[in-house]
């Protein structure tokens, strides 16, 4: 992403107090710039449709469309935002759920202001983010479910060469690109290549729904 260019942020949660607490905060940021806010979920996404953000900062628990539902309508759109879902719950289902309707962040709202501006330009470059408070529940969570891969997902798998089924495991630790590099004696930018193609052989958005169905799949990560 062009480095010159401001992050465009919507903002939806049905707290107004919430809103405005976190429209200073990444205001406060010359890389953010909130151009909308919403009280519920036809509310984002009637403002998604209007003012095009980069990413979305979705709550779960809105009254009428919930923030889960909307993460999906979001996703759907010509244009959709990238969505970051930010919430007072913690549940390991949700973050699950979220994962799955598309969202690419999951953060607590006692995120630290520096790591939510952090998380938004990440999210917007096209990486993901997930608390680090619950992104170890989660996988140990995953790792116990039984795989329930559809056919699809078992034929990207079985597509994967060695290195791109080891690349996935080390995704699936939540490794970086600079660190799966070093682990394996090769350039940042190699292992940046190599992510992108994992990704569209699998069909994942991002590197948490790689990490999801590596989990899933009952990869040893």
């Amino acid at each position: 992403m062009n480095a010159a260019k401001v992050i465009q942020v919507l903002l939806a949660d049905d707290s107004e107090i919430v809103r405005r607490g976190l429209s200073e905060v990444l205001e406060s940021s010359d890389e953010l710039h909130v151009v909308a806010q919403a009280w519920d979920g036809h509310s984002a996404v009637e403002a998604a449709h209007r003012f095009s953000p980069d990413v979305a900062l979705v709550d779960i628990r809105m009254p009428g469309m919930d923030g889960l539902k909307a993460t999906r309508e979001l996703r759907a759109l010509p244009h959709p935002p990238r969505v970051v879902i930010l919430t007072t719950f913690g549940e390991d289902e949700y973050v699950d759920e979220a994962v799955r309707a598309g969202a690419s962040g999951f953060l607590l709202k006692d995120t630290p202001a520096e790591q939510l501006i952090r998380a938004i330009r990440d999210v917007a470059e096209g990486k993901a983010t997930l608390d680090p408070a619950i992104t170890g529940r989660l996988l140990d969570t995953l790792a116990l479910q039984a795989p329930q891969l559809t056919p699809l997902e078992q034929k990207a798998l079985a597509s994967l060469t060695e290195r791109e089924l080891q690349v996935l495991r080390l995704v699936g630790r939540g490794l970086s690109n600079a660190d799966i590099g070093k682990l394996l004696h090769i350039t940042e930018g190699t292992v940046k290549g190599q992510v992108s193609r994992l990704l569209a052989k699998l069909g994942a958005e991002n590197r948490v729904q790689a990490a999801r169905l590596a989990y899933r799949s009952g990869l040893e990560c």
